[in-house]
């Protein structure tokens, strides 16, 4: 039970930054970033399982691999920009984290450009010519 581990190093961590905080606020600060920095390296070893599981999938299916491969870059950004923007918070820096959050939006949109042109492409060619009577 993986996820116990997890609740259970959040919870002593949350202590120990109460008991710390006042008498040093930049100790409980870096005890708050490590202890999430801890729990997502923690995770990235389940993530790669997805990733291999989502690929095989893709391989299966046909789906040219840049796709997947784009999908998994805008899901990593989303991911990295909350993780960033939440570490940012808890250190009081709401304005910062915000900006963070919207350089992950920015980025997302970025890699989102070349689908959503295939995407569209594809649309189009579905659709039928005016070539009837008119």
């Amino acid at each position: 039970m993986e996820i116990i581990q997890v609740v259970g190093l959040g919870l002593i961590a949350t202590v120990l930054i109460l008991v710390v905080r006042e008498q040093k606020p930049m100790f409980a600060f870096l005890l708050a970033a490590f202890t999430g920095l801890f729990i997502f390296l923690f995770l990235i070893g389940k993530i790669e399982t997805v990733i291999a599981v989502l690929q095989e999938l893709a391989d299966r299916s046909g789906i040219p691999s840049i796709y997947l491969q784009t999908i998994l870059k805008i899901i990593g950004i989303a991911y990295i920009a909350e993780f960033g923007a939440q570490i940012v918070r808890d250190a009081g820096q709401e304005s910062i984290a915000s900006k963070i959050e919207f350089a992950g939006k920015v980025l997302i949109l970025v890699l989102a450009v070349p689908i959503l042109s295939v995407i569209v492409e594809t649309v189009i060619g579905l659709l039928p010519t005016g070539s009837g009577s008119g």
